[in-house]
């Protein structure tokens, strides 16, 4: 039975999870992104370091701005432990740039308008709000290995400390 470690840290089953869901200890998806600033950043490039991929729904709302922030705040901690953090949301490269202006993020953003990576991560879920039914990103992050692995996951994450549980987990590594 797979498990997955939500936001509260509670080791959840995966009922009525998709079994093709990723697990730790998978081979995390590959990507090559447009990135804020102009460029692609590939996790390929990044193997040999811990990666912290972070997905989100939506620029300049308030849980991605906070969320988005937390991880900024703390961006200088995780380049200590050798950890690169990357946003990743459906939103376009200008609207990146847009929201890393007006907010200060030092983050790294990717833009993955086809939604590509966010389905191979099993992230383009139905959700529900004040009663209607649609689809959208799931609030996730994975905490990538500097061998490329999967070593840790949250799911349906609360903003409020998470980007310092995630720092913890880095540190654990």
């Amino acid at each position: 039975m797979r498990q997955y470690i939500d936001e509260a840290s509670r080791v959840t089953t995966n009922k009525g999870i998709d079994m093709a869901d990723l697990d730790v200890g998978d081979l995390a998806p590959q990507f090559d992104l447009p990135r804020d600033g102009g460029g692609s950043l590939s996790l390929a490039s990044l193997l040999g370091k811990p990666v912290v991929l972070y997905f989100y729904p939506q620029d300049d709302t308030t849980g991605c701005t906070t969320e988005a922030i937390g991880f900024s705040q703390l961006r200088p901690e995780f380049e200590k432990l050798g950890a690169m953090v990357i946003g990743l949301s459906p939103d376009s490269v200008r609207k990146h740039d847009k929201f890393k202006s007006k907010h200060d993020l030092t983050v790294d953003l990717v833009a993955d308008e086809e939604r590509k990576v966010i389905e191979a991560y099993h992230l383009w879920v139905e959700k529900q709000l004040y009663g209607r039914r649609y689809m959208g990103v799931e609030r996730a992050t994975f905490l990538i290995g500097s061998d490329g692995r999967i070593a840790r996951i949250w799911r349906n994450v609360r903003v409020k400390g998470h980007a310092e549980a995630v720092l913890e987990a880095v540190r654990a590594l």
